[in-house]
């Protein structure tokens, strides 16, 4: 907030009631004249004695479907003859010499439809309100200006802020950036066939849509409007004649569509519009037919263009969507973070859903115990609240996988230090390559393999599931976690005296 703010008028304070409400004859509209040029020759002095040369546009919008300015509009809203090469010019960052920003001050005065903040950070600002008053801020009193701008026979008065500083719609909500995570995140979505169009909001009320592939993402990437508002969407469109027929009885609507050419052209419309708008229809290739409110637009997810040093400076905020609120959440956690949730249900692929949070994360079978299991019903049941720890972050699938058994004791160094005993204990499977005993007297107990090679003669091929085994731990693979057993060894003479259960 610049500390000397000032409001500049061509109203005579002197002729306001008691409720500040103006009662001259001044008319709120601008004279496009002497009284017009004295604003622009105020400004002109204010960022003179500043030392201000460039000013950047911030925030810009352009009138959308309803005009609510005292002037009629005009066509390309005044900045016709300011941005030759198009509307994209008039960008959020944009750097605009004192000329140019003069030029976009009148334009605002006038109520051509165009709208935005004009500022140096630090050291100077112009907003432009409703009724032809304007304000200035600068980082120093600036006494000359504001005797110059009492000789053109305006009114400066102090003012402790101007009521257009920016002011973020949550100052809680964390901006998703388009960094490499989203750019990774888009290519997976259309490789996926998730995603088809990126909509791209380079002022309030102004887009364009790019249909997307595999092989194009970069190319609409380089040409994107610096500091622009994202919107990854699925297909919004079908044959022309169903987007047609699925247009409201009235109300404002946005309809998309793409000729032969796979140009894509968009346009926000009413019923007093439908019929002039379909006509254009009956060339396209497809169209489409989606809300213009913010709360009924459902796009995958969004983004704000950061600047090339990858800062995001752009203040404005998008609607976030369920993945833009997992983005946000993702971003607090961390591999080896140890987190708390609630079982929300075991999938019949045998993976268990965990609730962090607000968060959906995963634990595979592996990652529920040391021991082995048959289900995850075994270990976790729907409700219980748990503590695992994370093992990955995919920002670009939006996975947390967790581990529940990387937060208990790991029991296998204990079995390590069991080599050479030898155990009794039931036969859990027969394979080709040998058998499969249980060592501890658990459920859940650990089981090694007898290798063919090492089973005893007499036992032979009549080996059953459910036979008690006596057996030697021979080998313990900690980083295979591998059991090795010997029935042959366990038989000989001199171990008799060591069997354990």
């Amino acid at each position: 907030m610049l500390p000397y703010v000032y409001r500049v008028t061509k109203y005579d304070p002197a002729d306001r009631n008691e409720h500040g409400h103006y009662t001259g004859a001044e008319p709120v509209t601008s004279d496009h004249g002497p009284v017009e040029a004295a604003y622009l020759r105020a400004v002109a002095a204010f960022a003179e004695e500043t030392g201000v040369n460039w000013l950047a546009i911030r925030e810009p919008q352009i009138g959308g479907f309803a005009h609510f300015g005292l002037e009629p509009p005009v066509d390309g809203y005044g900045l016709g003859s300011l941005f030759p090469a198009g509307l994209t010019g008039f960008h959020d960052g944009a750097l605009v010499p004192i000329p140019v920003g003069l030029e976009l001050v009148r334009a605002m005065l006038r109520d051509n439809g165009a709208w935005c903040r004009l500022e140096a950070e630090g050291a100077f600002a112009v907003h432009i309100g409703w009724d032809q008053y304007l304000y200035v801020g600068s980082g120093s009193p600036c006494d000359a200006a504001l005797n110059r701008t009492r000789s053109l026979g305006l009114f400066p008065e102090r003012l402790h802020a101007s009521p257009y500083d920016f002011a973020p719609d949550d100052p809680q909500h964390v901006q998703r950036p388009a960094d490499a995570d989203f750019w990774r995140r888009l290519h997976w979505a259309v490789s996926a066939h998730r995603a088809t169009f990126l909509e791209e909001i380079y002022a309030a009320n102004a887009s364009r849509w790019h249909r997307l592939t595999r092989d194009n993402i970069e190319a609409v990437r380089a040409q994107l409007t610096p500091r622009a508002q994202l919107a990854v969407w699925p297909d919004l469109l079908t044959d022309a004649d169903a987007a047609i027929a699925s247009l409201p009885d009235e109300g404002l609507v946005e309809i998309i569509w793409e000729d032969a050419d796979g140009r894509i052209t968009s346009t926000v419309a009413d019923e007093s519009q439908f019929e002039a708008v379909t006509s254009q229809l009956a060339s396209a290739s497809a169209a489409g037919v989606v809300s213009p409110a913010t709360d009924e637009r459902h796009p995958l997810f969004t983004a704000v263009l950061p600047d090339s040093d990858g800062v995001l400076r752009a203040r404005w905020q998008t609607e976030p969507t369920p993945s833009d609120r997992d983005w946000a959440f993702l971003k607090t956690l961390r591999r080896g973070q140890v987190v708390t949730g609630t079982v929300t249900s075991i999938a019949g692929f045998g993976v268990t859903f965990v609730d962090i949070g607000g968060f959906t994360a995963m634990i595979n079978i592996p990652e529920l115990s040391w021991r082995p299991i048959n289900h995850p019903s075994d270990v976790v049941s729907v409700g219980r609240e748990i503590t695992a720890e994370v093992l990955d972050v995919d920002m670009v699938r939006e996975r947390v996988p967790l581990s529940l058994r990387a937060v208990q004791e790991d029991p296998w160094p204990q079995v390590a230090q069991r080599i050479g005993q030898v155990v009794t204990g039931p036969v859990t499977k027969i394979m080709p390559f040998g058998v499969f005993v249980r060592i501890e007297e658990r459920e859940d107990g650990f089981e090694g393999l007898v290798h063919t090679s090492e089973l005893d003669e007499s036992t032979g091929d009549v080996v059953e599931v459910g036979d008690i085994l006596t057996v030697k731990i021979t080998d313990v693979d900690l980083t295979r976690r591998r059991i090795g057993l010997s029935q042959t060894q366990a038989r000989t003479p001199r171990h008799e005296g060591d069997r354990h259960s």
